[in-house]
């Protein structure tokens, strides 16, 4: 009997060592647990460093500035990335125009206005592009440009060849596609004639049935 006791007590003893070892052990993973999200919080709290950026503290201590003006330094140096700058965003064009388009376009400013200033080869370039823009006339520049009516052509460079023997200039180039991403000065001119060379009863036909707008350089604007 009394064997009998001292096993059960002995047992007792052991169940008690293991209930405590088995406390200290999961107290001691707690603890772990603990101090490893102290650490990452600490971390997170110096986000100016995980960013690349002195902490404030470093940088007021170091550039001696106020904490004021050094976070908003930081938040400004933080935000670059993020900023996309428009300027160096191209504006769309204002009318569709493909490749051949453009080039056919560069080759009437040029014809037509080659010895002109920058506005004069603008306004020629606004007249194209407007009449694409109305329904009265073809949708694309290049069926605008080579339109016929009575199979007489719009534009004397056309009919003459003049429009295939051009060498385009750097100055139309960036005026064309200044005016394909909208430049416009010609109060919406539909027509345009170089009084200059052209015969008396076209210039009769232009002042009688369109409306004269302005001119400039070597040619009249006109619109309906």
């Amino acid at each position: 009997m009394d064997n009998h006791k001292r096993l059960k007590t002995n047992i007792s003893i052991l169940r008690k060592d293991l209930i405590y070892q088995l406390m200290y052990s999961k107290n001691f993973f707690l603890l772990l647990l603990a101090n490893i999200a102290c650490a990452f919080a600490l971390i997170l709290s110096r986000g100016d460093t995980v960013y690349g950026f002195e902490p404030v503290e470093a940088y007021v201590q170091t550039q001696n500035v106020s904490s004021q003006s050094c976070k908003a330094q930081i938040e400004s140096r933080a935000s670059i990335q993020r900023v996309i700058s428009y300027d160096t965003l191209e504006a769309p064009y204002c009318i569709k125009a493909t490749d051949a388009d453009i080039e056919t376009l560069m080759k009437i400013v040029q014809a037509e206005a080659g010895g002109e200033d920058r506005r004069g080869k603008l306004l020629v370039a606004n007249v194209i592009i407007n009449r694409v823009r109305n329904k009265q006339f073809p949708n694309n520049i290049t069926d605008v440009v080579y339109q016929q009516s009575r199979n007489v052509t719009q534009f004397s460079p056309v009919s003459n060849g003049i429009i295939n023997n051009v060498a385009i200039s750097a100055e139309t180039k960036e005026v064309v596609y200044s005016a394909l991403r909208g430049e416009d000065v010609s109060n919406g001119a539909l027509f345009f004639m170089a009084r200059k060379y052209t015969s008396a009863e076209n210039a009769k036909w232009f002042d009688n049935n369109l409306t004269f707008l302005f001119s400039y350089g070597g040619h009249d604007f006109y619109k309906r």
